[in-house]
């Protein structure tokens, strides 16, 4: 019995040094020009103000008060931004996780010539491919060089001016309730049980259900793949512990009653 849980001892130890050190590989990333370079577990700053998409000003601390999915794109983009707005549009419909209530989306322009008028116009172009009544929780937001500077920088989103255009990356960044960063999400389209996984995560300190908790302990995610992967030595270890539990309790029952 103590070899059993000795071999369970080591085993979750080991995959947790291993799932540490990938992390680690993986945030000592050289700077870069264009990409990203991911700032997990910083917080954004939430005093930075912009327009939203009907010209009032906002500041990120008022707007940003559950998990919260911010993508960067400017409005003329010939490449990546629509195709990325799109692939957030489709999986907004394809999780069991309510936009409005369960997390929010906003979207900033990384173009200072991007205006309220044309966020506008951009977001009817998107939001109608999702219900309409979650379509005031995805939000559109323009602003000065200094505000996106910093924002963009907080984030590790990097971009160059190309000429009119840009060369920028695609990707989703998510934070929590308080604007920390909890995850990056690469690419055009998204897993739709990769979001869940990333806003289950971001969720953190606030209620969560259940079954969400049981999700978020079975599934970790993979710095290596950037997906989420089945937690193998954590479900085997689970498991031989309430094996050994169970014996253990039978074998003192059946002391008891002889």
């Amino acid at each position: 019995m103590k070899k059993l849980f000795a071999l369970v001892f080591l085993a979750s130890i080991i995959g947790s040094l291993s799932a540490q050190e990938m992390v680690k590989s993986d945030l000592l990333k050289p700077d870069i020009e264009i990409g990203i370079v991911e700032h997990l577990g910083d917080t954004i700053p939430m005093n930075l103000w912009f327009l939203n998409e009907n010209s009032d000003t906002v500041t990120l601390g008022e707007l940003i008060n559950k998990p919260t999915i911010l993508l960067f794109v400017y409005f003329d983009c010939p490449n990546l931004c629509s195709p990325l707005m799109d692939g957030v549009a489709d999986f907004v419909g394809k999780i069991d996780l309510k936009l409005g209530t369960d997390y929010q989306i906003i979207t900033i322009s990384f173009n200072t010539k991007d205006t309220p008028e044309k966020a506008r116009i951009k977001k009817v172009n998107f939001v109608q491919k999702i219900s309409k009544e979650n379509q005031k929780d995805w939000l559109y937001l323009t602003g000065i060089q200094d505000n996106i500077n910093t924002i963009t920088n907080a984030a590790g989103f990097k971009y160059k001016a190309q000429g009119l255009d840009f060369a920028h990356a695609s990707a989703i960044v998510v934070l929590s309730p308080k604007g920390k960063i909890t995850r990056y999400l690469y690419g055009l389209t998204f897993l739709p049980f990769d979001v869940k996984m990333a806003i289950i995560e971001a969720q953190k300190g606030i209620a969560r259900p259940t079954i969400n908790r049981i999700l978020e302990y079975c599934f970790a995610y993979n710095p290596g793949s950037k997906t989420y992967t089945i937690q193998i030595t954590r479900i085997i270890g689970t498991i031989t512990l309430l094996i050994a539990l169970t014996v253990f309790i039978s074998l003192l029952l059946k002391r008891r009653n002889k």
